[in-house]
């Protein structure tokens, strides 16, 4: 992922912005999961074939993922990028790296490799509504508002006190035309997290 000399700066404290929030306030449990018999999605392949996944390997590439983590958080994009690589590479069904990555690649607008990423994390982690969350942003942005809903109808049912789940539910359904259903999202937002000012602008829009 290339980042061009003269916006790189902006570009990455946005991004680290975002990453901060969003890795900052995220209740996803981040840890190496190994395949069992119901985890069906596959990580997309790597550029090289992948070492033997062994209980060492899951803990080193647990390891190298908390740190990737902890830079995305401190601002430092490309080291964050290099670490979540890193660690797929090690142990391609870490699920903390790949949600990590698809956030990076959000934030860089490359919405279906951010796609592909969470939904490995998603069928890794099934009870975690953070991957649907974040697959659902990139739907948006391509688009796809009923993959988008269907993803934040899932969410919300993972994780009922999530308010960035119910304020993304609340934009793709006035996206979608439902007012109805946004503003009852919306609403449940701003009771979970008063000061969600993108659910407040998001109520008023639809009339709630």
């Amino acid at each position: 992922m290339a980042f061009s000399t003269s916006n790189a700066f902006c570009r990455t404290s946005r991004l680290a912005a975002v990453l901060a929030l969003l890795l900052g306030g995220c209740s996803f449990d981040l840890g190496s999961w190994s395949l069992g018999p119901d985890k069906e999605a596959q990580p997309k392949p790597l550029a090289q074939p992948s070492p033997e996944v062994t209980a060492e390997n899951i803990s080193e590439a647990q390891s190298v993922a908390v740190h990737g983590r902890t830079l995305a958080r401190s601002g430092k994009i490309e080291e964050a990028l290099a670490e979540f690589e890193k660690a797929l590479a090690i142990d391609p069904y870490n699920a903390q790296a790949l949600y990590g990555r698809g956030l990076i690649y959000q934030g860089e607008k490359q919405h279906q490799q951010a796609i592909e990423d969470f939904s490995s994390a998603h069928g890794l982690t099934p009870q975690s509504a953070e991957p649907l969350i974040g697959r659902a942003i990139s739907y948006l942005a391509l688009d796809k508002v009923r993959e988008a809903v269907a993803d934040l109808d899932e969410a919300v049912l993972a994780d009922p006190n999530s308010a960035a789940a119910w304020s993304n539910r609340g934009l793709a359904y006035e996206r979608l035309g439902d007012k109805t259903k946004a503003a009852a999202s919306y609403s449940r937002a701003i009771a979970i997290r008063p000061r969600d000012d993108a659910a407040r602008n998001g109520l008023a829009r639809v009339g709630g």
